[in-house]
């Protein structure tokens, strides 16, 4: 494919993904309206429709045998929601305020799921075993989310943990919820719920193929395009929610995001592909890229916790580890 047709396409198939997302993200609300999910679930619903171009953008590549693009879109991914969904956010905002309970418990969650994805692609763990721990971890944690506060106590038979646990989810309640109420999903709305996400899977086809073209013309390698540039492009949609709750002083629901978004990166665009399709063996650049995504991870929960949210020093120090990350990737 030439370098006319193909830019063009590449930017319509761009376009076509970004819009489709948002409003499967919006239909996906109301559909959890319509369901009556808890507000900790819907949390992770809103997570999942902001998600929705990276995950089909790494199924895409793995499908079409392009596996640096589509672990590099979920590694790079997951390094840049750090950045631009606590970094950014709290260098826009001034303050990413949140409750150490919920940090411990979506923080703690995301730092294993990405401590078992890290496993998976050293070739530690096959696939196999990295879903099964994967959804060890998660299901129990969105079992959790489900339950009222006052239940958990009642369920979890250690006193201690069961109040950590009901602390940590009602915290997490208050913050999301708003004075908006989406209306509950109609048959139109699950048809355009539909029709949005196929848009977002044939754009991503697009973005996919096209730029692994334009890499190649223009002397770019696949970890690079898929690491840095799909990752950042696909992931707009996380940043622009994150920003605008930022702005609303909705520090935890931020934070919940960027890692919740993480998680479901990691369980739906490596480990269940990785079932079926091939990750491929892993470079030493891709070593280092998916050390940085756990040393990244470990030190935003830590740096998090310590200053009850991130202020702007903090938050600016996670941008520049993006920054650092980008360059080492795009200059070796």
């Amino acid at each position: 494919m030439s370098v006319a047709a193909a830019v063009p396409l590449f930017v319509a198939s761009l376009a076509a993904t970004l819009v489709s997302s948002l409003f499967f993200a919006r239909r996906l609300d109301r559909l959890s309206e319509r369901l009556g999910v808890s507000e900790g679930l819907h949390g992770i619903l809103t997570a999942l429709g902001a998600d929705a171009p990276e995950i089909s953008t790494a199924i895409a590549a793995l499908v079409s045998s392009q596996s640096k693009i589509g672990v590099g879109v979920v590694v790079g991914s997951n390094v840049f929601n750090l950045a631009a969904l606590l970094g950014l956010s709290a260098l826009v905002a001034g303050h990413v305020r949140i409750h150490r309970h919920g940090l411990l418990l979506n923080g703690g969650v995301a730092l294993a799921v990405t401590a078992l994805a890290a496993a998976l692609l050293l070739g530690a763990i096959d696939a196999p075993v990295a879903t099964l721990l994967i959804l060890a971890v998660l299901l129990p944690y969105v079992y959790v989310l489900s339950l009222r506060p006052g239940r958990i106590e009642r369920l979890v038979p250690w006193r201690r943990i069961g109040r950590f646990l009901a602390v940590a989810v009602r915290e997490e309640i208050q913050d999301l919820q708003t004075d908006e109420t989406e209306p509950k999903a109609s048959a139109a709305d699950v048809a355009v719920l539909a029709i949005s996400l196929a848009i977002v899977v044939l754009g991503s086809v697009g973005m996919v193929h096209t730029a692994s073209d334009l890499g190649d013309r223009w002397g770019v390698s696949d970890l690079v395009t898929g690491t840095l540039v799909l990752a950042a492009l696909t992931s707009l949609p996380n940043l622009l929610t994150a920003v605008r709750l930022a702005l609303h002083g909705r520090g935890a629901a931020v934070v919940s995001e960027a890692f919740n978004s993480n998680s479901l990166n990691v369980v739906a665009g490596l480990a269940f592909p990785g079932l079926v399709l091939a990750l491929g063996a892993t470079s030493g650049l891709e070593q280092f890229a998916v050390w940085w995504l756990l040393g990244m991870t470990a030190f935003a929960v830590v740096l998090t916790y310590a200053e009850h949210g991130l202020r702007r020093p903090a938050g600016a120090t996670v941008v520049v580890l993006y920054v650092a990350f980008a360059v080492v990737l795009a200059t070796r």
